[in-house]
């Protein structure tokens, strides 16, 4: 999941991060009560969950006089389709230099990778690309508890010994959130020292009940639904629904997809001895999504019941054409109620894929 600014800036404070300083406001009018424990200029920022939120509008300059004025002004937007709830007003800078600092979990090593550049403020994936000798790396076994002295001299180069100081307690924080990445962007140095001028904390989901995380807000409303039901549940962008039972068919239904120059909407992984009920909620889930036009049920039948899943997919009751791949248990019985009642049988995985991207074209 996901942390907003100012939670992940909370996070890191906590962990001997210095961050500015700062108040979250929810209303406009709420920030006239921080105004003089601001400085005369400081900085508005949106705390929203996206990418490239200063180029969006979502990050505005302000003083004690157009404070108010600005903030009202950010709280009525709308940063890339999402509406400003919450502001971070925070002091502003006097920025010497920038540097960038992260660590994340990699799974090709099953490690963790230490990210140092003293060019930070940029895009680091731009950087990465455009100048990637500037970015020095370094791998660590996530046993270990803090980042051994010879590894920090090699990552900081000829940055001064406190940025050191602040890797040290980003990688503390890091382990302490079970995080799979903590970044600075940009780590700047000020005439009053090193502060975190943004933030950024994004926690392992399978770790969100030990972190005392009860809701993810990373997922939407129909995967929130998709857990209370058990489903494996995953929105994508395209306009084909598929249903299957296990998460290696479902896979190689949506790679088939692709393969065949379709778009899925969804992953939905039903599991294995699905009932009718269980059908039914599944095809209903993926109907609900605005953007499907048609559903692939792709299913196999081992103690999962095809009688059972043509009864669900029949209690559904949905408007969108289904293409229906079903083998195994009760096959004949399962393809014989859907035929009844209309509905496409198709004998092969590759068979249902190419009539529904055929079908939405």
């Amino acid at each position: 999941m996901k942390f907003l600014e100012h939670e992940a800036k909370s996070v890191f404070s906590e962990n001997g991060i210095p961050v500015p300083k700062g108040f979250l406001i929810h209303s406009a009018d709420e920030l006239a009560g921080y105004l003089e424990q601001l400085p005369p200029e400081f900085v508005l920022k949106a705390q929203v969950d996206v990418g490239g939120r200063g180029k969006a509008g979502g990050i505005l300059m302000a003083d004690r006089k157009n404070g108010i004025e600005n903030a009202k002004a950010l709280f009525g937007k709308s940063i890339k389709g999402v509406a400003v709830k919450e502001i971070l007003a925070e002091e502003r800078l006097e920025i010497q230099h920038e540097y960038y600092a992260s660590i994340a979990v990699d799974r090709s090593t099953k490690e963790a990778l230490l990210l140092f550049t003293e060019e930070g403020g940029v895009d680091i994936e731009i950087l990465a690309r455009e100048n990637p000798s500037a970015i020095r790396r370094a791998s660590l076994p996530l046993l270990m508890t803090e980042i051994p002295p010879f590894m920090l001299r090699d990552l900081l180069g000829g940055a001064p010994r406190e940025v050191g100081k602040v890797l040290q307690s980003l990688y503390t924080a890091f382990c302490r959130k079970d995080a799979i990445l903590a970044e600075i962007n940009p780590l700047v140095a000020t005439p009053a020292g090193l502060f975190a001028a943004d933030a950024k904390l994004i926690v392992d989901d399978n770790a969100l009940r030990r972190q005392g995380i009860s809701c993810n807000r990373d997922m939407t409303d129909r995967e929130r639904e998709a857990e209370r039901h058990g489903f494996s549940y995953v929105e994508l962008e395209g306009n084909i629904g598929v249903i299957g039972n296990g998460a290696g068919l479902t896979m190689a239904t949506l790679d088939l997809i692709s393969f065949f120059k379709g778009k899925a909407a969804n992953f939905l992984d039903v599991g294995g001895g699905a009932d009718q009920e269980r059908v039914m909620h599944a095809v209903r889930l993926v109907a609900g999504v605005p953007s499907v036009k048609v559903i692939i049920v792709n299913l196999l039948g081992g103690i999962t019941r095809c009688d059972e899943v043509a009864r669900g997919i029949i209690a559904a009751g949905i408007s969108q054409e289904v293409f229906v791949r079903l083998a195994g248990t009760n096959e004949e019985e399962g393809r014989s109620l859907l035929s009844e009642r209309g509905y496409r049988m198709v004998g092969s995985m590759e068979e249902a894929v190419r009539a529904a991207v055929e079908a939405v074209r």
